[in-house]
């Protein structure tokens, strides 16, 4: 009997939220390529809320999974305020990167959304933004609660109109209108001027379920973790609620739910054909280091790490009443070990980090800023406790190198480094004054709730 696996189906989720929807989806990355291969759907639009903080993440699970991923953000867009009116006008569209181009767009629009905003705002762009940063980009228009719906929801239908047709020739040839059918009010409320607007500006439609759990059950979780970022009880009647069809449906669900509709189902696949575009992983690029004279960084390294051994030996190593041979008897296993980590350091070549980083802790140190004594597997070189990175003996204490930096694991050294929270931004601007602003970067480290 044959077990070839069945074609692709004819629809594809184009609006999932992952849980770097913060406190919103609830679908990990790592649930992904499972959910779409179990569905037999040949790819997948991650759009979370106003970021891209999971697009290199998923966009390697999914293509390992062999799932098509398509890159996306649900973006909020805030129109002007009209005169004698006090709040602006603001909803999301949905943005898909179809290429390298659309990407930097999206990147671009992005920064707007969060330099832009007021301290008090979400983080929003405008038209203005969208008109100048849009090519290489699909937009969805949102549903009830895009910026078409809101005007709509509103009773200004006039309006609604204006900016679909606005959005139409901003994304010439690559705004879709947005179909949602998960049951809420605002969706029925809104449908029919939706599909009449549609096809009065000869636009296409698509279908979407907002993807915010994988599976119908995980619907009263779901409902507490929004209780829990809004602080509020899930007993309260005038909360935001959503609804158990906000999951990972299948395409024969799809296909049901829109059976009046079969062009918005076949759109997804559209879409997803016209976008072709995946976040790949770089590799760093580090600034150079001034050695002066003409040096190289493996020379200045060598030297500077070998005196600095010297100086470690004398002042935490050596005792009272050592001989000249004692010394050279107890100094040698550290000069081999050194000698070894050198050979590694520069093979892999990172001679230039480890300088780097001395550079950056030396003058924080020098100008009285507090800096820990090292953690993590850093503390395992010899190297960096000659160079005052660390301040721990890995000899004495029977650390690691390999645990730090592994030739048969190639990748970027990594110290954890503590600096005084009242000063580290010194210690930041140094960094870029010294080595340039687009060589230096902070990120992020992202919590987890877990039971």
């Amino acid at each position: 009997m044959s077990s070839a696996r069945p074609s692709h189906t004819d629809f594809v989720h184009l609006r999932v939220h992952s849980a770097y929807s913060l406190s919103e989806g609830a679908i990990r990355i790592k649930e992904l390529p499972g959910l779409c291969r179990d569905r037999n759907m040949p790819a997948v639009a991650v759009t979370d809320t106003n970021n891209l903080f999971g697009a290199m993440e998923y966009s390697g699970a999914l293509k390992e999974g062999g799932i098509q991923p398509i890159v996306g953000c649900q973006l909020r867009v805030q129109l002007e305020e009209e005169e004698g009116k006090t709040n602006a006008v603001s909803g999301s569209l949905v943005l898909l990167v179809q290429n390298d181009a659309g990407y930097r767009n999206l990147l671009k629009l992005l920064s707007h959304a969060y330099l832009d905003a007021g301290d008090a705002e979400e983080p929003h762009v405008t038209l203005d933004n969208l008109t100048t940063n849009n090519a290489g980009l699909i937009a969805l228009t949102g549903g009830p609660e895009g910026p078409v719906g809101a005007l709509l929801q509103g009773g200004n239908k006039d309006a609604a109109r204006d900016l679909l047709t606005q959005l139409s020739a901003i994304f010439t040839g690559r705004c879709y209108m947005e179909i949602m059918r998960h049951g809420m009010e605002a969706e029925t409320s809104t449908e029919d001027s939706f599909l009449d607007m549609a096809y009065e500006l000869d636009m296409p439609l698509v279908a979407t379920n907002e993807v915010c759990f994988p599976s119908r059950e995980m619907y009263d979780s779901h409902d507490a973790l929004i209780c829990i970022a809004g602080g509020r009880r899930v007993s309260e009647p005038d909360r935001r609620r959503l609804t158990a069809h906000h999951y990972f449906k299948s395409a024969s669900e799809m296909k049901a739910l829109f059976e009046d509709l079969p062009e918005a189902i076949d759109n997804t696949l559209v879409i997803a054909k016209r976008c072709a575009f995946m976040v790949e992983a770089i590799d760093p690029i580090l600034p150079p280091y001034d050695c002066g004279d003409g040096r190289t960084e493996e020379d200045e390294l060598r030297d500077i790490a070998r005196a600095g051994l010297e100086g470690r030996l004398i002042q935490h190593v050596f005792t009272e009443g050592m001989d000249a041979a004692q010394k050279e008897h107890t100094a040698q296993p550290y000069r081999e070990r050194l000698d070894y980590e050198l050979g590694v350091i520069v093979d892999m070549g990172f001679p230039g980090y480890f300088l780097i980083v001395a550079d950056f802790i030396g003058w924080a140190k020098e100008h009285d800023i507090p800096v820990g004594p090292g953690r993590g597997s850093g503390a395992g070189s010899v190297v960096a406790w000659s160079l005052l990175i660390t301040d721990l003996d890995p000899l004495r204490w029977g650390l690691l190198f390999e645990r730090f930096l592994n030739p048969e694991r190639v990748s970027m050294p990594d110290f954890d480094i503590d600096f005084c929270q009242d000063r580290r931004d010194e210690v930041i601007s140094y960094v870029q004054n010294k080595y340039g602003r687009d060589h230096v970067a902070q990120i992020i480290t992202f919590g987890k709730l877990q039971a």
